[in-house]
């Protein structure tokens, strides 16, 4: 299951769906090392750093995994013992990292990389400066508007994340993950979007699905962003169902396996509850047979069958918004 297809069904079942949904905002880099000359000593000493920061990336995403599963059966570490392993692990990478930028300054790649792994180990001040940095050295980069919006999005101000959002736009306009990224913080800070761009929360949010379908032109088979787009719908009102419907459809197409497409299977199950489709809900429900959703799946069964309950002794058909007529 995809960690964002996790994150999407968390929040399907929060109590606050946006706060949730804040939660899913994920900082899209589009960093990456274009190597020109594989005989140059000093871009091959860099990729050999990147390299050393993926592999202890992964080995402590592994003891993270570990330390959970042993917990859970009552043994294990405690929190604070398994951040200190885990600032140890990455101490020599960071070493590393201070050292190539000691002696290569200038280097934007390095500093962008830098800013990653920094953002990654949660030192944020540490990450802005290298971006910052990055930005004086060579402010036509679109990576570096892009992750500085990313900062941006995090700390404030958000309106600073929609001006370098659209900045990265203008430097590269053939990249989704700037479409990607700016639709998601359009659709987030609402508010913010409406004061900042002088239009009301339903152009808002068109504004926010317009970003997303351009990128979904630049990367049409990319599910996890076909499943932002379908899931932002949620947080739209009034309801736009049939829209919703087309989306989901849309990632279901997209799904690698089953247990993506069952995670879809969530998603049209409660659409159609609350729309009062609910022989359909149903079927959706009964395609769902990974145990990974028994719990998920339990919960909108009763919800379903609430709603069905309440519908008795009506015969109003259903509605695009769900209500009775």
């Amino acid at each position: 299951m995809s960690n964002l297809l996790v994150g999407l069904v968390s929040a399907l079942v929060a109590t606050n769906q946006p706060a949730a949904l804040s939660n899913l905002v994920v900082e899209r880099t589009g960093v990456s090392l274009e190597i020109t000359d594989p005989n140059d000593p000093v871009q091959k000493e860099l990729k050999k750093l990147m390299e050393q920061d993926n592999e202890a990336q992964a080995e402590v995403d592994k003891w993270i995994l570990e330390n959970k599963e042993f917990v859970a059966k009552g043994a294990g570490v405690s929190a604070a013992a398994l951040n200190q392993r885990i600032l140890t692990r990455f101490e020599p990478v960071r070493k590393a990292y201070d050292d190539f930028i000691k002696r290569h300054p200038k280097h934007v790649g390095a500093r962008l990389a830098y800013a990653s792994f920094l953002g990654d180990i949660r030192d944020e001040d540490g990450a802005f400066d290298q971006m910052e940095k990055a930005r004086e050295l060579d402010p036509s980069d679109p990576a570096v508007w892009n992750n500085l919006a990313n900062y941006y999005g995090h700390n404030g101000p958000v309106t600073k994340a929609f001006d370098y959002y659209a900045k990265a736009i203008e430097l590269n306009p053939n990249e989704p993950v700037y479409y990607h990224n700016y639709g998601t913080t359009v659709f987030l800070f609402r508010k913010d979007a409406v004061e900042h761009f002088n239009i009301n929360e339903q152009q808002v949010f068109d504004k926010a699905l317009e970003l997303y379908s351009r990128a979904l032109k630049l990367d049409p088979a990319n599910f996890p962003l076909a499943s932002d787009v379908a899931q932002t719908y949620y947080g739209i009102k009034p309801p736009r169902t049939d829209d919703a419907l087309r989306s989901w459809t849309n990632a279901l197409s997209l799904a690698h396996d089953e247990i993506e497409r069952e995670g879809v299977y969530v998603h049209f199950a409660r659409i159609k509850t609350h729309s009062r489709r609910f022989a359909e809900a149903h079927a959706h429900l009964n395609t769902i047979t990974n145990e990974m959703y028994a719990d998920l799946k339990k919960r909108l069964e009763r919800t379903l069958d609430e709603k069905e309950s309440d519908a008795k002794g009506t015969n109003a058909p259903p509605t695009e918004s769900g209500h009775k007529k």
